[in-house]
């Protein structure tokens, strides 16, 4: 059961890092509006795709919180080497913007974990 978020929350991962890799520089929130609006954004987001990807998979409505671990694993794992080596991973970002970037990833895994344990449907809706 959690192979299949696994395997799509490390794709997920690697395809957000290679977007911000390559135009960072465009995306990255830097401005306290920018921050506060992308952080909000992203934790509604995440909370839509943690249910969605929970109901595509077809997995069990008591089993989401589980499966949306497993999905946010590798944002979890990985991100902090991409904090603490921020100028490497991302060049074309400004340094100064790690602190931003860390905070951005916790609200995305905060939205995946609310979205999966927040008004979960129960057995006979799921």
């Amino acid at each position: 059961m959690l192979r299949r978020p696994l395997i799509l929350g490390c794709a997920i991962w690697l395809g957000a890092t290679v977007v911000l890799r390559v135009a960072g520089d465009r995306i990255m929130p830097t401005t306290p509006a920018a921050i506060v609006i992308s952080f909000t954004a992203s934790l509604a987001a995440m909370a839509w795709l943690a249910r969605h990807v929970c109901r595509r998979l077809e997995i069990a409505p008591a089993d989401w919180p589980v499966a949306t671990i497993a999905l946010a694993a590798p944002t979890l794992l990985l991100d902090p080497f991409s904090s603490a080596f921020f100028p490497v991973v991302f060049p074309n970002i400004r340094p100064d913007a790690a602190g931003a970037f860390g905070g951005w990833m916790l609200s995305c895994v905060a939205g995946a974990l609310c979205g999966a344990t927040i008004g979960r449907p129960n057995r006979s809706e799921g």
